[in-house]
């Protein structure tokens, strides 16, 4: 398995996957340019959080447009697996490989603190080792945030298993008090219907090292490795 990670101008978490895939996971990763089309033979492409473009426009509006989300596009209509992480949220949306939008918190202020996640199911490469019983303590950090989504959209994400992680306490429950910037909801993170694109606004890379004295998100990184590799 081959890792990629994609750095656009802006991208500020890029060098915090490749640390975790690398040091934390013992991976194979490369760092792709924005600006190249090559995936270089990458079998799971990351793209990470930040201000990508200085987020001047909307966040992930102008990233979308980078020389290499064309091939990203093609890798994830080839069954290519693509996750999003944040800022790489807002981008997979606004390139339509993910439905629905990342809108302004409601607070209308950046939000940077741990928060739980709550698995909504096994049924995906990301989830699929999971405890659903086990409330996930991920650190957020974002000013657009908050997922909306038409009504039949969130139909369908609910009736195709897309809807990966809902915000929750640290017991498991869902709640409006437990929600940190008004996603509909709860939802945290979501997937496309055949489930190899992802995407999530926590950041999981930044709870995967015990040294950081949390290791919550590398359940997730572990999650991918034992169904991808298995």
């Amino acid at each position: 398995m081959k890792f990629g990670v994609i750095v656009f101008p802006g991208s500020n978490c890029d060098e915090d996957l490749i640390y975790v895939l690398k040091n934390v996971l013992d991976q194979d990763v490369v760092k792709l340019w924005h600006k190249d089309h090559d995936l270089k033979g990458c079998d799971f492409v990351f793209l990470p959080g930040g201000f990508s473009y200085g987020d001047y426009l909307r966040s992930g509006a102008i990233a979308r447009f980078s020389p290499i989300m064309e091939s990203v596009m093609n890798h994830a209509e080839k069954g290519g697996f693509v996750m999003g992480i944040c800022n790489g949220f807002q981008i997979l949306t606004e390139s339509h490989l993910l439905p629905g939008a990342l809108i302004r918190n409601t607070a209308q202020k950046f939000n940077c603190k741990n928060v739980y996640l709550k698995p909504e199911h096994n049924n995906s490469p990301l989830t699929s080792k999971l405890d659903l019983k086990k409330a996930y303590k991920i650190p957020i950090a974002h000013g657009e945030g908050r997922y909306f989504a038409d009504a039949k959209t969130l139909k369908e994400l609910k009736s195709n298993d897309q809807i990966l992680f809902r915000y929750c306490d640290e017991n498991g429950s869902v709640s409006d008090s437990a929600n940190p910037n008004g996603s509909l909801e709860n939802i945290a993170g979501i997937c496309n219907k055949n489930k190899n694109v992802f995407g999530m606004m926590p950041h999981p890379e930044r709870a995967s090292d015990p040294d950081l004295g949390n290791t919550d998100g590398k359940a997730l990184f572990d999650s991918i490795l034992a169904l991808i590799e298995a």
